[in-house]
């Protein structure tokens, strides 16, 4: 019986990395739609979450016997992806819980920073580049009270320079870095499925020093499962002095 629940496990392992290649890929490649790729996606982690449980149980069933399944490369090699790829579909799936529908966040959400360069490369998006308003700035404060202005004891040319310099480091693609408007503009590409984002940044004078807002935004038209407030986090951790 063991034999055959690590058959069984192994073959919708198989199909749900396949699947999830699938989606991520065509995705990626625009070869289809996001929500199809999302189906897929979904598809693939219905296959895992079958697969994962049966290789388990196949483990414990066959005792460590010489010779059985999990001696094997390929129950060894699919039970390591079945389990990290299920790990990570559950620890997203707990993120999508806990985060708001909003996929547009900002330091400042009275006066949010307004996208200018980077309004031709979201001419096709389903998101508008226009801030929603206090509907959002109410989800923002209640799920991500962190994310507020960064002062930095800088000119403004200086902190344009030191935000570029971050952005580029965090791997972002700066569309316009423009010092003397004191304004940053870049985009970041998600890991899997390549979703993009796009960021402003703003620098004012301020006593001392300047004062720096960032706004980040999704192209899609769906919750952003906290993407642009870890953006942000990212980014401002990253300009704070050591």
């Amino acid at each position: 019986m063991s034999v055959l629940l690590a058959k069984i496990g192994v073959a919708a392992c198989g199909a749900g990395v396949v699947l999830a290649a699938a989606a991520i890929g065509g995705y990626r490649l625009q070869l289809f739609p996001l929500f199809p790729a999302i189906a897929g996606y979904a598809a693939s982690v219905a296959a895992l979450s079958i697969a994962t449980p049966l290789m388990l149980v196949a483990m414990i069933g066959s005792r460590g016997r010489l010779g059985s399944w999990q001696f094997n490369a390929a129950g060894w090699i699919a039970l390591v992806l079945c389990v990290g790829m299920t790990l990570n579909n559950l620890l997203w799936f707990r993120q999508a819980q806990v985060s708001p529908a909003i996929n547009d966040i900002s330091t400042d959400t009275e006066n949010p920073p307004a996208f200018k360069a980077v309004l031709p490369l979201r001419a096709n998006a389903p998101s508008s580049p226009h801030y929603a308003g206090e509907a959002v700035a109410r989800q923002q404060r209640a799920a991500y009270p962190e994310i507020e202005p960064l002062f930095l004891e800088a000119s403004v040319a200086e902190a344009v320079l030191l935000a570029d310099q971050a952005a580029r480091n965090l791997g972002w693609e700066v569309v316009a870095s423009v010092p003397e408007e004191g304004r940053l503009e870049a985009v970041d590409t998600s890991p899997w499925f390549g979703l993009k984002g796009d960021v402003v940044v703003r620098v004012a004078p301020a006593q001392g020093g300047v004062i720096l807002d960032v706004r980040s935004k999704s192209r899609v038209d769906m919750g952003d499962v906290g993407a642009n407030a870890r953006r942000i986090r990212y980014f401002t951790a990253a300009l704070r002095p050591q």
